[in-house]
């Protein structure tokens, strides 16, 4: 399974969906900081399963129908940051679909996140995550689950992925950084997190017109006997993904708040 996450950036990098779809033929695609008012229905073969309403910055969801059929998608309200409170960018910052997969004969949950800015806590986002996967646990109770996103969260990663794999989720990062926008916080912002999925590869695709880079997440439903080996190696890329990001922010770990 093949999904595209991608941040655009107010909605600047819209133009850009075609071409993707066209050169990486996605089974699913997640976006962030879209105009859901702009949405096409379609584009190449993906459908759109449904999209946020209330918010400035939206997000959507899209599906190829020959493989997918959707049940039910939702929105969620997740805890909101002082930014969130003052700008009102994002009323919700999660929408997650349920879907039959045809190929597989199984169900499952896609979902597109983003995460508070990087003026709140990661205490925050923390919160934000742990929510979204229980909603998201709510929507499809037991079903293999794709969180893809911005998650607003450059270093300290190693402690989140701890925190996230002990509520039974895995935390994968994409195989080069997917923003550069900030001098000091360039790193991986764009993340998968999934349960019941052995994460295959996450490759950062060429940057467009966003600072942030699409991340192209490639999935298999999950051997238990192969998900352990595929862990270890994901543990160990963030445990390096985030020594060096500390390194280049002079940031040390106890100021993980």
């Amino acid at each position: 399974m093949r999904v595209i996450s991608y941040n655009l950036r107010k909605n600047r990098a819209s133009s850009e969906l075609s071409t993707l779809d066209e050169q990486y033929e996605p089974d699913l695609l997640c976006l962030q900081e879209c105009d859901t008012l702009e949405l096409p229905a379609e584009i190449g073969l993906l459908h759109l399963a449904d999209s946020t309403l209330t918010n400035r910055l939206g997000l959507a969801i899209y599906y190829r129908k020959d493989r997918f059929e959707a049940v039910t998608t939702q929105a969620f309200a997740l805890k909101k940051s002082l930014h969130d409170r003052l700008l009102t960018p994002a009323h919700e910052r999660l929408i997650g679909t349920r879907l039959i997969d045809r190929v597989a004969d199984r169900e499952l949950v896609v979902a597109s996140f983003h995460a508070a800015p990087l003026t709140a806590l990661n205490s925050l986002r923390r919160n934000q995550i742990q929510s979204a996967h229980e909603e998201l646990n709510l929507l499809g109770p037991g079903l293999p689950t794709l969180m893809v996103g911005d998650y607003n969260y450059p270093i300290f990663k190693r402690n989140l992925g701890d925190k996230i794999n002990k509520s039974g989720y895995d935390l994968t990062l994409s195989d080069s950084r997917t923003y550069t926008r900030y001098k000091f916080f360039r790193g991986h912002f764009d993340l998968a997190t999934s349960t019941g999925l052995t994460i295959d590869n996450v490759e950062t695709l060429p940057q467009g017109t966003s600072d942030h880079m699409p991340i192209l997440v490639t999935s298999t439903y999950t051997d238990e006997s192969v998900h352990e080996t595929v862990r270890q190696t994901a543990r160990q890329a963030l445990r390096e993904a985030d020594g060096a990001a500390r390194t280049s922010a002079g940031v040390p770990e106890e100021f993980d708040i």
